[in-house]
């Protein structure tokens, strides 16, 4: 399969579940645990979904234009860790 195909499928089964684990994903999707690792990283890059705890979620339209933001704007005077937005230490 190719990644982009493996991307695609794990963004929509995270679209159906609210949260879910890795494991969750790896049994839902039949994929190798590596290529569902692998998307899962690509698709955080990309600030499409988030990991908080155990759990990942799909980002919605606004919380991904934050994230995108706080990640290429180096000159707001705030940043986003684990969830929690906190004043960007200089």
């Amino acid at each position: 399969m190719k990644e982009e195909d493996a991307d695609w499928l794990i963004y929509h089964l995270l679209v159906k579940e609210p949260a879910i684990t890795i494991e969750g994903l790896v049994v839902s999707s039949g994929l190798d645990p590596g290529m569902v690792y692998a998307s899962l990283v690509r698709l955080d890059r990309y600030l499409l979904i988030e990991q908080d705890g155990g759990k990942l979620r799909v980002l919605n339209f606004g919380e991904s234009l934050i994230h995108c933001q706080v990640k290429y704007s180096e000159d707001l005077p705030y940043t986003i860790e684990n969830g929690v937005i906190k004043e960007r230490k200089k």
